[in-house]
Formats: C-alpha cells, structure tokens, sequence
C-alpha cells in the first residue's frame, strides 16, 4: 500500500547511488590502489636493491617441472652491463637485445612518441625480471649447468630496419644443445624455432610484463587466450598456485599500454602460469625438446596488433566492459581516420553518443519536470494524509496517472547508461593511440592528465551548470548538499585523469546541458501557455 512512498523513495536511492558508484569508482583507484601500488613499488625496489648488492649476477636453482608452486625468482644488476649482451637487433621499430643467456634483456622503442616522463625512449623491462625467452630444462643438472653456460650467436649485430634477417643462438651444454633460430622483421616482431637434442624437454617463458606503467587506472598482469576464443585474465597479485592451459592461442604479459606476447594460431600452445614470490603470474610454454612460436613485444597498437593477426587486437584489455569498449574503438578509430585529429575524434564520438543515447535521455529528463511541477501537489499529498499511508499511496497514484508522471523515469534512463560510460572510460584509458596526440595548443598529450588542469576545471564547472539547470525533486536537505558537492569531488580526481577521458566528460556535461536547457524550455512555454488560458 506504500507503494508511491518506496517508489519516491527508491527514486531518490537510485539517482544518488548512481552519483555515488561514479564517485565511489574514482575515489577507489586513486585512494586505496595507487597507494597499494606505490608501497608494492617502493617494496620491490628495496628488494631489487638488496638483491643487487649481495647478489650480481644470480643464477636460478635448477628445478625438474615448471608446475612448482613457486616459480624461480632471477636477478641480476639493476643496469644490464654491456658484458652481458651478445647481440642486438636493429628493427624500424625497435632495438632488441639478446643477454649472454639467449633470453631477451631489453627491447627499446623508436617511435619518438614512445618516451617517458625524462624525454627518454621507452625501455619495457626491467633488469632483474624474468626475462623473454628464458628456457628450463625438466632435467635439474642440465638446467643448472644452462645458467652458467652463454651461448654462441651467428651475429653480434642484425639490421633487420628494411627487411626480415635471420639470427641463431646455440647452447652447447653436456646434456644437449639448445638452437633458437629467429627471423626478425622490421616491424619488430620476430618468428622463433627452438629445438634441444638429444630429446631434453624443456619451458620457454615469454617473460614478465613490461613495466612501463602499471598504474592504478588500468589491468596489469597476464592474459591468455583459449582454444574456444574465450579470454583468461590473471592480474597482478591474484595468483596463488600454478594453473595449468592447454591449446592456448597467444599468451600476453602486460601493463596498461605494452605488452610482451608469444602467440601460434597453427599449432596451438600448453602453458603454465606460476606465481612468483608476489604472486605475479609468470607463463612457460612447453616446449618438449622442439616448438616454434612467433612473438611481438610494444605497444598494444591495435593497428600494428591487427596486422600481425586479428586476433591478436584481443591482446587490449578492456576488463567487464570489453564486449561494449571493442566496438566502441573500432568506431573510434573509425571516425579519428576522417577526422585526423584524436582529440576532435573524441569530441565526434561523445555527440554521436549522445544522439543515439537522446531518446533515453529525453525520456529522463522530461519525467524531471514532471516531477517538478507535481512536486507541490505530492507535497500537499502528503499532509493532508500524513496518517493515512494507504489513501496518501492511491492520491499519489491517480496524480502520477493524471499527469503521465513516472517516480522511476528520471532515473532508469542514467542507469541504463552507465554501462556505456565505463566502456568509453576503459577504451580511453587502454588506448595508446592516444600516447603523443595533440589536441589544442595546451593539450599535447591526451594520454597525460592536463598539465594546466583547465580540461578537469572546465569540467567541474559544466557539472555545477548542468546540476543547476537539471530540475531536483529530491526533499532531503542533506541528500542535496551531496549532490552539491560532487563537482568539487569529481574535479579534485580528474586533476589527474588523462586529459583525452576528461575531454569527453567535459564535452558529454556540455551537450547534457544543452539537451536539458532546450527541454526545460520547452517546459517553460508549456507553463507559460497554461497561465494564459
């Protein structure tokens, strides 16, 4: 019999719950897990410098299966020493550097977008982690003896910046002999045969993550892609046991832009994931004693990731929202190729959501005023039957019914696009073609929060406006003094979003105000023409 009274009620629960789960969301990432991150950050970086003086050059203890319950942690100097590299690759893209072990120790991009905060070109790996291409032997003595051996190359230096160029690595150990042969290609991925004899299994790792930013905003760890196309994401952090897949298409250690990715569409991959002493997963390939696989270690460009093979675009995490992000880049990407520039790229996608999302919108919006202009009505309601719920719910009824009001309508339309909000949210902060592009003369990188804050200001001002202008049927005074309050609290976070996601809010805030303005207007003249008669 209380059913208008819950419905009221519900109403406003459900608009401040969705005002609430934005700011909950925000507050979350900056508040509990950047400072996670950074004490995980300067914990490692203690243990590195530990690891370094007392150990220079650490060599893994030997160990008969790669399904331990924990994996080999290897160490070394926290700058690779010229000493330790025998070979390096020249690509258009990048530079490859091959330690003395045969494993990859440094990968460096060229593309002069590539660069981190020191102007520096962007370098994916850190000295003392596991290391692409790493290979364990099942037999401990031969694994032992792998790690204190170095390997022979066909060549100390491969131009491979024109065309593709072949490199062979061998390992002659008293147990067998360890051949990787490479093909690189100039767009810096490479294919890779690896054969041992005398029939000793081995594992082959792709590695541990680049770690270039492994930040708050985004997922870092490992992706692996099954048989039946489904996706497994294990993030940093999150695995306590080894867990084993077989017929695995690629395996991917990534961070929020780069990725290291070995990858075999033919003949599929078994891999086993362990955890390492931080419970970070770390993947081996099996590779009984011969496998050959393709790898590709940058950026998760999708363009460059779909070249290679359109599966491979599945290498960018979009975390829950990936159904509604991927198409949602793909028109991204779309548009930015019309239109030349990401930052009018973003503001083209935010009006054309808009316009596809107007008639929901509407809808909400015009449900608002109703409200509004009920809401003495309801008020008189409900004195009058203060102490009489029942009579107090069936008035309220016939007056919704009178006037086509829905205590629900002003808030189902915003739920509704929530989701389409966190798929945009997540493809702005995955996407690196986003790294380096200019916008405005201030804005030159959309990747970067806005060095000026004049994006996060502008958007908090278009919040206030648009709370403004946007009709408030809620009673409570406390429930709108949150509401007034939340400009100040999104703006103080999205001082450092990137400025390419707080475009588009700013802009979405624009265009809601511009929707809202001409529908109260229209509200207005209908009043308007009510006094006149």
């Amino acid at each position: 019999m209380n059913q208008v009274n819950n419905n009221n009620g519900m109403q406003k629960r459900m608009l401040i719950m969705t005002l609430v789960v934005f700011a909950f969301f925000i507050a979350y990432e900056f508040l509990v897990l950047k400072p996670q991150q950074e004490e995980q950050a300067a914990k490692l970086k203690t243990e590195q410098q530990e690891a370094s003086k007392s150990t220079p050059e650490a060599t893994p203890t030997a160990s008969s299966t790669p399904s331990m319950e924990k994996s080999i942690d290897l160490l070394s100097t926290k700058v690779i020493a010229d000493k330790e590299i025998v070979s390096v690759v020249e690509t258009a893209r990048n530079t490859i550097e091959i330690d003395k072990f045969g494993r990859i120790a440094q990968v460096t991009l060229k593309d002069l977008k590539y660069h981190d905060e020191d102007g520096n070109q962007i370098k994916l790996f850190e000295a003392n982690q596991l290391r692409p291409l790493e290979v364990r032997f099942a037999d401990a003595n031969i694994n032992k003896e792998a790690f204190q051996t170095v390997v022979s190359v066909s060549s100390q230096k491969v131009d491979a910046s024109t065309e593709k160029q072949e490199l062979v690595l061998k390992q002659e150990l008293e147990g067998t002999t360890l051949t990787k042969k490479f093909t690189f290609y100039p767009n810096g991925h490479y294919d890779l045969d690896v054969k041992s004899t005398n029939g000793q299994k081995f594992f082959i790792t792709n590695g541990y993550r680049p770690n270039v930013l492994a930040d708050l905003y985004a997922v870092h760890g490992m992706l692996v892609k099954k048989l039946d196309g489904t996706l497994e994401t294990i993030e940093d952090g999150d695995l306590d046991k080894s867990v084993n897949f077989n017929d695995v298409k690629f395996v991917s250690s990534f961070d929020r832009y780069y990725a290291t990715v070995a990858y075999n569409f033919d003949k599929l991959l078994n891999v086993s994931l362990m955890p390492d002493k931080n419970e970070d997963p770390q993947a081996f390939i099996h590779g009984n004693d011969g496998i050959s696989f393709s790898g590709y270690m940058g950026p998760k460009n999708f363009n460059d990731l779909s070249a290679l093979n359109k599966e491979l675009t599945d290498v960018i995490e979009y975390g829950w929202f990936t159904f509604l992000a991927k198409p949602m880049f793909v028109f991204l990407q779309f548009l930015q190729g019309y239109i030349g520039n990401w930052g009018w790229t973003i503001v083209a996608l935010t009006i054309i959501v808009k316009l596809v999302l107007y008639p929901l919108s509407y809808k909400g919006m015009v449900s608002m005023n109703k409200l509004k202009d009920l809401a003495p009505k309801m008020k008189e309601i409900q004195e009058k039957y203060k102490d009489d719920k029942q009579k107090q719910s069936m008035h309220m009824m016939e007056l919704y019914k009178k006037h086509g009001a829905n205590p629900m309508g002003g808030c189902l339309p915003l739920i509704l696009q929530i989701p389409i909000f966190f798929a945009i949210y997540r493809v702005l902060l995955n996407a690196i073609e986003l790294k380096g592009a200019e916008w405005i003369f201030w804005v030159q990188d959309l990747a970067e929060m806005d060095p000026y804050f004049v994006l996060p200001i502008l958007m908090g001002a278009s919040m206030f406006l648009q709370q403004k202008i946007t009709p408030n049927t809620l009673q409570d005074e406390t429930q709108r003094k949150i509401f007034q309050f939340l400009p100040v609290i999104f703006t103080f976070f999205f001082l450092w979003f990137p400025a390419g996601l707080t475009l588009y809010w700013f802009t979405n805030n624009v265009f809601t105000i511009a929707q809202q303005y001409s529908i109260n207007r229209m509200f207005e003249k209908k009043r308007e023409a009510l006094k006149n008669k």
